[in-house]
């Protein structure tokens, strides 16, 4: 043991204080305590080390003058401990430290007593957390392409082209299921084009007949039917300069694909009422549900504005095919909702998430969405677990003749294992937290799945 470390015999303190002193030096945790006027009575070497403050320059000021903290803003922890006596356990807050940097930080706290029992302070205790938010980061921008996540080989070679498709203002057609993404898409591709600072706009045609649609894109000028005592502009000219998704193309009749088609030609709509030919400065996407070339060759969509909108063509794989996808739509679900609610759900139950990865979500990703937030309802405690699931997702776990069922669960969890810790350079502890598990029980269903690691992993250099 250094000198610096050693006990004094003529230090006036006791050995069991200075002993102490010790090892609150030791620890990596900053720990300060409190007197009943909130002035710090003593501040531990990690205390310095987290907020930049010397302990000379602490000892004695007010707390909040040193931490900053956003619990000092309103609810703290601490004055809650000395108010009712209850220990509060990994909460979690911001600090500002002397370099004026926003520092990410988990607090706990208890009342201070003396020898006697008599309360005469508090003590809290603070970790750094800067690691743990540079992870979640990471993982939230892995597999990441403007308002899309996926960790699916399908969904890569999407995302690969999607930034060059969006700086050309070809207009571009999105295939796929209900559900599966197609706006998202379009809202990308918008986000990253020239045109991102300018309206977005989507309409659903399949929702409408065709003067509604007609009067919805084009505007009316006063007097073009009964009710139309002003003019009304459209969404063409609402959305100037941006981007225009038509949603469900394939629903609507040969009458509108000529007038849509002869948007595409000439760049000009014609608003009802007027014969006014007005210019049109607006990226046109189109979407859908159905298989338009099988359409064009059944003769129910037009083939001249097939081939109009098939300059570029996506087509998202529905969730099923996807499964690698669900832990980390289920994190972006969770941290959407945990801000949207003020919520702190932590995450999923591995139970829960076998089950999730087990269904077939005829839905797709709207379904998982819609179930992660009846879970958010229903749940009280820390994690969404089976009980917080929709019935029918239970029945199936519960059924007699479910051996097949878990059989292929339990196979999609295991493929679910290996993606995330490809996806994460093996690394065992990023892919714990990219399926939102312990790792703890990461560790233990690699051993129940027997699934074999490299000697390297993310975390050797």
């Amino acid at each position: 043991m250094s000198d610096g470390n050693k006990i004094h015999s003529d230090d006036p303190r006791s050995e069991k204080e200075l002993a102490t002193d010790l090892i609150l030096e030791s620890i990596s945790e900053g720990v300060f305590t409190v007197d009943h006027e909130w002035h710090i009575t003593s501040f531990n070497r990690a205390a310095e080390e987290i907020t930049g403050t010397p302990r000379d320059e602490a000892l004695g000021r007010c707390c909040w003058e040193v931490f900053r903290s956003t619990m000092c803003e309103g609810d703290c922890a601490l004055r809650r401990t000395m108010e009712d006596g209850r220990s509060i356990v990994s909460s979690s807050a911001w600090i500002i430290n002397n370099r004026q940097q926003r520092v990410p930080i988990g607090v706990s706290t208890a009342v201070l007593r003396d020898s006697r029992g008599r309360v005469i302070g508090g003590v809290e205790t603070f970790r750094d957390h800067s690691l743990v938010e540079e992870l979640r980061r990471e993982l939230r921008d892995v597999g990441r392409m403007g308002e899309m996540v996926s960790h699916s080989p399908a969904m890569e070679r999407i995302f690969a082209i999607l930034p060059q498709v969006a700086e050309s203002e070809s207009t571009v057609l999105v295939e796929g299921e209900t559900g599966v993404g197609k706006e998202v898409l379009a809202r990308s591709l918008h986000q990253l084009s020239r045109r991102a600072k300018q309206p977005f706009m989507a309409i659903n045609c399949g929702a409408l007949p065709d003067n509604l649609l007609e009067s919805e894109l084009f505007g009316y000028r006063a007097g073009a039917f009964t009710d139309a005592v002003k003019d009304k502009p459209g969404l063409f000219a609402a959305a100037a300069g941006g981007t225009i998704l038509l949603d469900e193309l394939g629903e609507t009749s040969p009458a509108f694909q000529v007038k849509l088609l002869r948007v595409l030609e000439d760049r000009a709509y014609q608003p009802l009422g007027t014969v006014e030919q007005v210019p049109v400065d607006v990226r046109i996407l189109a979407a859908t549900n159905r298989d338009l070339a099988a359409m064009v060759g059944a003769g129910t969509f037009r083939r001249d504005l097939f081939y109009r909108i098939n300059i570029i063509r996506f087509t998202l794989p529905p969730l099923r095919e996807r499964r690698e996808d669900i832990p980390l739509l289920v994190e972006r679900f969770i941290h959407r909702m945990n801000s949207r609610l003020d919520r702190e759900i932590k995450g999923i139950t591995p139970e829960a998430m076998a089950l999730l990865l087990g269904h077939d979500y005829p839905g797709n990703i709207r379904e998982l969405e819609n179930i992660i937030e009846r879970g958010f309802v229903l749940c009280r405690e820390d994690e969404i677990d089976v009980q917080h699931l929709p019935p029918e997702l239970r029945e199936k776990s519960a059924a007699p003749a479910s051996s097949g069922i878990r059989f292929a669960v339990h196979n999609s969890e295991a493929e679910s294992i290996v993606a995330a810790l490809e996806s994460n350079g093996w690394n065992r502890l990023a892919a714990a937290r990219a399926l939102g598990v312990h790792k703890s029980t990461l560790f233990r269903k690699i051993k129940k799945y027997g699934i074999v690691l490299p000697e390297k992993d993310g975390r050797t250099r």
